[in-house]
């Protein structure tokens, strides 16, 4: 039985998979971040991690790399065949998007009842042409999730995951979503917010809002509270 869910990157993944097999989780490593890996399943490097659905599954301990990819592959395909393709399909967007999408959905929210109110907010914002302003895009490109405050100077930075200087969607994935953040974004809510940021109180939810005189508000409140706790970066 092989099991994972809350994944970063596919060297994480290598480390999330190998103790339930014989490989090296090094040797598994080397293989999945391989440069010519994508194109052998149809992906770029920016969107091969889109293939990986976290799930439960049943594998051999004596599973290969190779055969692991290939049963991903599998996988992906019974996943996006049917009802959540066509879903996509209404959004006009690609699964790659729709996955992409959802990794910045699962890095904003705590709780899934939040998801699809967070993938509406940000499908409202790429419908009208507005930056998607995710500060988890920032941090990927920054290379710290362990950040809780973005500062001006960081939303400077010369990146494609820069979602503060680039509209529309990053390249590709910055983690592996669940499954829960993808449904969100097939299934997202839909309403009139374009702005959000956490709650004051620290609950995990955010303060929504439609305009941007209501957002200041919500964001002033948040950062007096930052402040409060000495929270600088």
């Amino acid at each position: 039985m092989v099991v994972f869910n809350n994944v970063r990157s596919l060297d994480f993944l290598a480390g999330k998979v190998t103790p339930y097999l014989e490989a090296d989780s090094a040797d598994f490593a080397s293989y999945l971040t391989a440069k010519e890996l994508p194109a052998k399943y149809g992906f770029d490097a920016a969107t091969f991690s889109s293939m990986f659905i976290p799930e439960t599954y049943e594998f051999f301990w004596t599973t290969t790399p190779e055969q692991f990819t290939d049963r991903m592959e599998q996988e992906y395909e019974k996943f996006w065949d049917g009802e959540r393709d066509r879903k996509a399909k209404k959004l006009e967007m690609t699964h790659a998007e729709v996955v992409t999408l959802a990794s910045i959905v699962d890095e904003e929210t705590l709780y899934n009842d939040e998801n699809s109110r967070v993938a509406g907010l940000y499908l409202n914002r790429l419908e009208q042409g507005i930056p998607l302003q995710a500060d988890p895009t920032l941090k990927f490109a920054l290379g710290d999730f362990s950040r809780q405050r973005i500062l001006n100077e960081d939303k400077k930075i010369d990146s494609p995951y820069n979602t503060y200087k680039f509209r529309g969607l990053p390249p590709g994935p910055i983690s592996i979503p669940s499954v829960s953040a993808i449904d969100g974004v097939l299934n997202s809510e839909k309403h009139r917010y374009l702005y959000m940021c956490a709650k004051a109180d620290f609950s995990g939810y955010h303060a929504f809002a439609r305009d941007y005189d209501q957002h200041l508000k919500n964001a002033r409140a948040y950062q007096r509270e930052l402040n409060k706790k000495r929270i600088y970066k």
